[in-house]
């Protein structure tokens, strides 16, 4: 028992640096995450762009709820 729990840190160092080894001569894995890594970031932008062109509006459309609840507070009774 003693002797498994000994060995087990020299197998894991073995099992993990076999494991990066051939990641990293894996070239069919590469464009896999390589085209991960584009549609994130494209994801990205997409929502930086949406969120660019929609805050204008949305600050106005607040604005105007903002300022229309504003003169239901300040009416007289």
């Amino acid at each position: 028992m003693w002797q498994k729990i000994s060995e087990f840190p020299l197998k894991a160092y073995l099992a993990f640096t076999g494991f990066v080894r051939d990641f990293r001569n894996d070239e069919r894995g590469l464009s896999g995450v390589v085209v991960a890594v584009l549609l994130i970031l494209v994801a990205v932008l997409a929502v930086l762009l949406v969120w660019g062109m929609l805050s204008g509006w949305l600050r106005t459309f607040w604005e105007n709820i903002t300022g229309e609840a504003t003169k239901i507070t300040e009416a007289p009774p």
